[in-house]
């Protein structure tokens, strides 16, 4: 249950993370991807530190959407993205 939910969690941190930087870039598909990698990679970590159970799983949740954003955007930056304001 918990890897469903941070996969769903990772896609959707990890599509918009993306959308943050200019340039065509990955493109969604592959920041969603990444979203994924890095949500999945810091529920994992969280679960095996001893963080479970009920209480566990909003702190499981919350680090697998930093590890989303961390993973795309550390790769967009290595790769020379960059963050761009938007005008509304």
């Amino acid at each position: 249950m918990y890897l469903l939910a941070w996969i769903l969690v990772g896609a959707v941190v990890g599509w918009g993370s993306g959308r943050v930087f200019q340039g065509n870039g990955y493109g969604p598909f592959m920041d969603t991807l990444m979203g994924v990698g890095g949500a999945v990679a810091g529920g994992f970590l969280m679960r095996s530190a001893g963080f479970g159970g009920y209480g566990g799983a909003i702190v499981t949740t919350t680090v697998a959407m930093i590890g989303a954003v961390l993973l795309t955007v550390l790769t967009a930056y290595v790769n020379g993205r960059r963050i761009y304001a938007r005008q509304l």
